[in-house]
């Protein structure tokens, strides 16, 4: 039986100078779709064992962060290598969170799924709960670039480049606190975009929100700030010629806490830093229309931004392709990239538009035509 689908993406007008912006929008989701649909064609074991392939990622991705940690503390590797190894294998758990989020893993089997999700958050304490996030990364897919877009605002999307925006690309709490009344304006967008009349339920999701890294979260950065606050003072002292010499007990506490730096807390961060660096300059902000994809992302894959792309499994090229076929697999939206673009950027989707770091991420390179289309 022919493909309806196949034949309606061919036959389609593809002329994106007689497309509106929602049928571009639907022209490129078909074809992503489609080239996904030969894909499986072709391999039928990429579908048959989806559940199976996302637990192996898992499996492997937690087995090589213990192994990488592990050699470092045998002294077999050096921390230079264990932090991007870690990272790496980091950044494979934090692309399955995003499936799992989707429920592309056991969605029929919501232990399973709870389960993933949980053992990723192990891996990655840096990050919010991801049953906390779940909700926001649904509700980032609705309103992409808009005030209430809670998850993209955390990462400071929308942020003027400047010393404090390096200070928070890397650091959740940084972000928190260096603009702790932006981030509760963010807050409040969210639960008022969730159109509830509920007091109680308004109540519930501002708590949700206030305890969103509650336990492992606020373990992981009281101890990250702590160790940076250590070494900072010692670091200080020395240049001033002051000799601080440590009881034998925060000594040894102190060596510890220098090797889970190493094996955790270090890889955590330079994960952090390269995805919230591509995912938020890729990600446009504050002038875009709600629910328009052709106006949410670009895509950012320029040959400078590879070491990053390492850190984030190629996110910059291929997050985009996700708002337009949500329900692919990212290793899926890795092997079809080639074509995914090429229909992309026949219908204007927006290549390595370096001038969003200069305008704050806003959509619009024309100032003056936003202050118009505002009034």
């Amino acid at each position: 039986m022919p493909n309806t689908n196949a034949r309606k993406v061919k036959t389609m007008s593809a002329d994106p100078n007689l497309m509106s912006d929602a049928e571009k929008t639907d022209y490129i989701r078909r074809s992503i779709l489609q080239e996904g649909r030969d894909l499986r064609r072709r391999h039928p074991w990429l579908e048959k064992h989806q559940n199976l392939i996302g637990a192996t990622i898992m499996a492997v991705s937690l087995m090589g962060m213990i192994a990488s940690g592990t050699l470092y503390v045998m002294n077999l590797i050096p921390w230079w290598a264990c932090i991007p190894v870690t990272a790496i294998f980091a950044s494979f758990i934090h692309e399955l969170e995003h499936d799992l989020i989707h429920l592309m893993y056991f969605k029929n089997r919501p232990w399973a799924n709870n389960l993933m999700l949980a053992l990723g958050w192990l891996a990655r304490a840096s990050t919010i709960s991801p049953f906390v996030r779940r909700k926001l990364h649904l509700h980032h897919h609705k309103f992409s670039g808009t005030e209430s877009d809670l998850e993209e605002r955390g990462i400071t999307n929308g942020e003027s480049w400047g010393l404090r925006r390096l200070l928070m690309t890397g650091d959740n709490m940084m972000a928190v606190f260096l603009r702790p009344f932006t981030m509760q304006r963010a807050v409040r967008q969210y639960i008022r975009a969730q159109k509830t009349d509920s007091r109680t339920e308004k109540r519930k999701m501002g708590i949700q929100q206030l305890f969103a890294y509650a336990p492992l979260g606020n373990v992981y950065y009281l101890l990250f700030h702590g160790w940076v606050a250590v070494h900072l003072t010692l670091f200080v002292a020395e240049l001033s010629g002051v000799s601080i010499e440590l009881p034998s007990g925060p000594a040894s506490a102190l060596n510890l806490l220098d090797i889970f730096a190493v094996v955790y807390m270090l890889p955590s961060f330079l994960r952090t830093f390269c995805l919230h660096f591509i995912s938020s300059n890729m990600h446009y902000y504050g002038d875009v229309e709600p629910r328009n994809v052709m106006q949410q992302c670009q895509v950012l894959n320029p040959w400078w931004l590879l070491p990053m792309q390492v850190f984030c499994f190629n996110f910059g090229s291929t997050h985009a392709i996700h708002h337009f076929a949500v329900r692919e697999p990212f290793y899926i939206r890795q092997w079809t990239a080639p074509a995914a673009h090429e229909v992309m950027k026949k219908m204007g989707v927006r290549f390595n538009d370096y001038g969003t770091f200069l305008r704050g991420n806003r959509f619009s390179k024309d100032p003056a035509g936003e202050a118009r289309r505002a009034a």
